[in-house]
């Protein structure tokens, strides 16, 4: 969590390898993301801030050449497709090009994508953002289930009541340093505070929305 500006994404960046940090050693899974590269990126996944599909394919399709880029058997593609598919609600939609889905559909379609791999980590930069109330609530009900697989997952998020739903820890980024880390309820307890809100009030000074 952070203000816009604080360094979220560019954290994420660095872990996945597509920014070099200025300073420190990054590992993922055991492996330096500068020496091996190629081993970190066969355990993890990334879900962009923007939605990265095609609009003039299916959502059925981005999700099929996704899983080709990473040669997953055809039939257990096909099963993983399915699945994906079903669970968000996406089946009927799928047949649509993706030019025509709502922006929270795309972002639907964006994490479906990022999941065809069956990552061991996976990075959600904003996921739910545009998102409907409803949907988000579905959304991250099937976030939960990921972490039930025993994957892990690093999201970035600006909704409060999200991070206290889904997180088991939570970092507070300021001006690119991390001023707080530890489950929500701890963070709470330790500031005396209601709800994570009010702990980045009194951390930084600043609603969670305002930027630097």
């Amino acid at each position: 969590m952070g203000p816009n500006g604080a360094g979220k994404t560019t954290t994420i960046n660095m872990l996945c390898g597509l920014i070099k940090p200025t300073d420190g050693t990054v590992l993922i899974g055991g492996y330096n993301i500068e020496k091996n590269p190629h081993a970190v990126k066969q355990l993890i996944s990334v879900c962009p801030q923007e939605a990265a599909v095609f609009p003039f394919l299916t959502g059925r399709e981005n999700i099929e050449y996704f899983g080709n880029m990473h040669l997953m058997p055809k039939e257990k593609l096909n099963e993983r497709v399915e699945n994906l598919l079903k669970t968000l609600d996406l089946y009927e939609a799928s047949k649509r090009k993706a030019k025509e889905y709502s922006g929270g559909m795309k972002r639907q379609l964006n994490l479906l994508v990022a999941l065809i791999n069956e990552p061991n980590i996976l990075f959600l930069d904003e996921p739910t953002v545009g998102m409907d109330p409803r949907v988000r609530r579905k959304t991250w009900e099937f976030i939960g289930s990921i972490k039930d697989e025993k994957r892990t997952i690093i999201l970035t998020t600006h909704y409060i009541e999200e991070a206290e739903a889904l997180c088991d820890r939570v970092a507070i980024i300021d001006y690119g340093k991390l001023v707080a880390l530890g489950p929500p309820k701890k963070l709470m307890e330790e500031h005396k505070s209601e709800n994570l809100e009010e702990v980045f009030l009194k951390i930084t000074g600043r609603r969670i929305l305002e930027g630097v």
